[in-house]
């Protein structure tokens, strides 16, 4: 039982990173129709600018989230005015071969800077742990998680509680309607793609610290989150919650009791099964036939 206990609280723990990490690929699909495959390339971005701050300075990692939030927010504001906003209301294909192409831009980048070889933030409590009775709680993992779901919380304010986060929903819900009053969708759309983006900061150094990485790694975040908001349902924030504690859990649960090759086969399995059910995800909607004809 006390096995059982430890496998769900470390796959939870880690199901918050998760979707902190898919919440910024789910807001601007709902914002904007845009599949940004490139936001797994920024999450290795921000890992490798954490850890030459790291191993420059000694700063922690964690505490290095906050300016990177900052600097990706201008990074994605800027790459939205420069060139997402060019295929604005064009395909979803579009979006996907754009984004793409920005990802292996950034992957080539980061393989001329700073070679192609794995990395890893280890800051001085790196194999601490918290225990309570016979449960350990790796240092890393709580405070990864703690940060996340602090920053899952002021998205959430954000969100709900100011104009900037009404507009955002509204043009998500109806564009028209919010268009109608006098909402911006360009100024909306570039707001909703920075947030997006500042999200791959604060979760890029996350996992500088959680996991090892290198340039190439993006491809195996991508398919991993693109896999949570699938599961969750596209364009719903708390579809990608829950997708990403339902993906956590698969994988500790998969690791323990069976072994660590199947893990990342049986969340997959699970995705496969959710959709054969429930074609549009957990929190999706299904929309009717003659709407999509129209």
């Amino acid at each position: 039982m006390e096995q059982l206990a430890q496998t769900v609280i470390l796959g939870l723990l880690i199901g918050g990173v998760y979707a902190l990490m898919a919440s910024g690929l789910t807001l601007v699909f709902g914002v904007m129709r845009i599949v940004n495959v490139a936001h797994g390339a920024m999450l290795i971005a921000a890992a490798m600018i954490t850890w030459y701050v790291w191993s420059a300075t000694g700063i922690d990692p964690f505490l290095i989230a906050i300016p990177m939030t900052l600097v990706m927010f201008g990074a994605g504001w800027l790459l939205y005015r420069t060139v997402i906003s060019r295929i604005q209301g064009a395909s979803v294909s579009m979006s996907v071969l754009l984004t793409f192409g920005i990802a292996l831009t950034i992957e080539g980048l980061l393989n001329v800077f700073a070679g192609n070889k794995f990395r890893s933030a280890t800051p001085s409590y790196f194999d601490e742990s918290f225990r309570i009775g016979g449960l350990v709680f790796p240092k890393t993992q709580v405070f990864g998680a703690a940060v996340a779901m602090l920053t899952l919380g002021v998205l959430f304010l954000v969100l709900t509680r100011t104009w900037t986060g009404r507009a955002i929903r509204a043009t998500s819900q109806n564009p028209t309607g919010a268009a109608l009053i006098g909402i911006s969708s360009g100024g909306v759309a570039a707001l909703a793609f920075a947030i997006g983006t500042s999200t791959a900061g604060v979760g890029g150094s996350i996992l500088s610290v959680l996991y090892p990485f290198f340039p190439a790694s993006h491809y195996d975040w991508i398919a991993r989150l693109l896999g949570i908001i699938v599961l969750g349902g596209m364009g719903s924030l708390a579809g990608a919650f829950v997708g990403a504690l339902s993906l956590g859990l698969a994988e500790t649960l998969t690791a323990t009791y069976l072994s660590l090759q199947w893990a990342t086969l049986v969340v997959y399995l699970v995705i496969l099964v959710v959709l054969l059910v429930r074609p549009q995800g957990l929190f999706g909607t299904q929309l009717r036939e003659d709407a999509v004809a129209a």
